[in-house]
């Protein structure tokens, strides 16, 4: 037992509850299995309760899943855990995930200044900075809204009228999609999963079901692909985001994570992705394509032509 029983996300919040049980002997260096009370602190916690825990820790860089808890405060965009974790003696310039410190990986982030940076110390490169004004411009650009359980293939270099033809679909009338978007639960599940609104975006299309996954599927991501790439995203209510790249009809990776963190074995540049887009999946999934929507009316709606697919094993390519 290591004295966190109970705890939640929202606990790590609380400063007076966090310190009676590290006064009661909870372990500060321990949180079930590998997990340290800092790290989860830094990235969903208080200043206060970090710096509680700081002056508790053995060492305030210890390493969790290859990160430290500055990074944790970096990542989930905590800068006032940032300067707690620093005025504690937490190193902003320790190279972690593909090579990235957090004080470099802030430099990409919404508070750049967040860090001095030291002579000799590289900041970002001139490519570097081309990707993280597209995903900024990206991300304010769709806002945040509510997609789950929402499928969207986006395509690029096709217009919706070209999607449509791949898909042999047939355009619907202003009538029946009034009626069906007033409330889509009222019918049928396999006839809700035939409908999907198609809408053309600088950089392709993007076909949307914001009540199912069909355009996400292996089947109408390699309709949609032929000669050019996708990216599929289904947001699954119950396991999260889900994602797939399909380059002309062929799957080239499967059981992504969009709008995920930053893993360990993530190249530099999917590091930077990851913290660009995290908790941004859409953004994600449009950015690879090298879609740019000016809002998040392509994902949610009114598409700007909603069609009926043919009624075929989409499962299959």
């Amino acid at each position: 037992m290591t004295g966190w029983d109970g705890v939640t996300w929202n606990s790590w919040r609380d400063h007076d509850d966090i310190r009676t049980r590290l006064d009661a002997g909870a372990d500060p260096d321990l949180w079930g299995g590998s997990r340290r009370p800092l790290n989860q602190a830094a990235g969903f916690g208080s200043p206060e309760v970090v710096a509680e825990l700081t002056r508790r820790v053995s060492d305030v860089d210890a390493l969790e899943n290859g990160t430290t808890a500055l990074w944790e405060a970096v990542m989930e965009n905590r800068p006032d855990n940032a300067r707690a974790l620093v005025a504690a003696g937490a190193d902003p310039w320790r190279p972690q995930l593909g090579g990235w410190s957090p004080g470099r990986i802030a430099l990409a982030g919404p508070a750049p200044d967040l860090f001095p940076v030291p002579d000799g110390q590289a900041g970002l490169t001139a490519t570097e900075q081309a990707t993280v004004q597209r995903g900024r411009h990206l991300v304010q650009a769709l806002g945040r809204f509510f997609f789950e359980g929402t499928g969207l293939a986006c395509i690029a270099a096709i217009d919706a009228a070209e999607a449509v033809r791949r898909l042999d679909a047939t355009p619907l009338d202003e009538e029946f999609m009034e009626d069906f978007l007033d409330d889509p639960n009222e019918y049928d599940m396999d006839e809700g999963l035939l409908i999907a609104g198609v809408t053309t975006v600088p950089g392709g299309c993007i076909v949307t079901q914001p009540w199912g996954y069909t355009p996400s599927t292996p089947g109408a991501m390699a309709r949609l692909t032929a000669g050019t790439v996708g990216y599929g995203l289904y947001a699954n209510p119950k396991s999260g985001n889900q994602g797939s790249i399909v380059r002309d009809g062929t799957v080239e990776a499967w059981d992504l994570h969009p709008g995920g963190a930053p893993l360990p074995n993530h190249t530099p540049d999917e590091v930077l992705t990851g913290y660009l887009y995290h908790h941004h999946a859409v953004a994600q999934a449009c950015a690879f394509a090298g879609l740019r929507p000016a809002d998040a009316r392509a994902v949610t709606g009114p598409a700007d032509s909603w069609i009926r697919l043919p009624d075929v094993d989409y499962w299959e390519r």
